[in-house]
C-alpha cells in the first residue's frame, strides 16, 4: 500500500471522523455537533484535511488538496453557526447542508483513494477514471441529494415546533 507515517495518521483519523459521522446520520439524521460523535467529526474531518495537505502522490498542490481547503471552510462555518447562531432556526439549515456537504466532498478522494489500492494487490480500481469509482460516487451524490431533503424537511418540522 506505501502509505507513509502521515499518510498512515491521517487515514486512521479520517476512519474515526467517517465512523463519527455515519453513527450521528444513523442516530439523529444529521451530523450533531452538540454530541461527541459530532465532535469527533468535526475535529476529526479538520485533522484530516489539514494532513491531506502534507500529502500527494503526483506531488504538488492537486484537486484533493483544493477539496480539503473547501472541507475546512465548511466544518468551520457550520460551527460557527451551531455556536453563535443557536437560536437561528435558519441557520439549521446551513448549518446540517454545510456539514452533509462536507461529508460528501470528504467521501470523494476516500472513495478513489480506497478504490484504487484496495484489496492489495488486485484494487477495485485501476485509476480514478475507473466506472467503479464513477458509479460509487453518482450513489453517493445521490444519498447526499436525498439526505438534504430529508434533513430539509426535518428540520422544518423542528422549526414549526420552536416558540422562538
Amino acid at each position: 500500500m506505501g502509505l507513509s507515517s502521515l499518510g498512515i495518521f491521517h487515514t486512521i483519523i479520517g476512519i474515526a471522523a467517517i465512523v463519527a459521522a455515519v453513527i450521528d446520520f444513523i442516530k439523529y439524521g444529521k451530523i450533531n455537533l452538540n454530541k461527541l460523535s459530532g465532535k469527533i467529526y468535526f475535529y476529526g474531518t479538520i485533522v484530516t484535511s489539514l494532513t491531506s495537505l502534507g500529502l500527494s502522490k503526483h506531488g504538488g498542490f492537486n484537486p484533493g488538496h483544493v477539496f480539503s481547503v473547501f472541507i475546512i471552510f465548511l466544518v468551520l462555518a457550520a460551527y460557527f453557526l451551531n455556536s453563535k447562531r443557536k437560536n437561528s432556526r435558519r441557520a439549521r439549515y446551513y448549518e446540517n447542508f454545510w456539514l452533509s456537504f462536507s461529508f460528501f466532498l470528504s467521501l470523494v478522494p476516500t472513495v478513489n483513494e480506497t478504490f484504487t489500492r484496495i484489496p492489495l494487490g488486485h484494487p477495485l480500481a485501476k485509476d480514478i477514471k475507473d466506472p467503479v469509482i464513477a458509479n460509487t460516487l453518482l450513489v453517493l451524490l445521490l444519498l447526499f441529494a436525498v439526505g438534504s431533503i430529508l434533513q430539509f424537511r426535518k428540520q422544518k418540522k423542528i422549526n414549526s415546533y420552536r416558540p422562538y
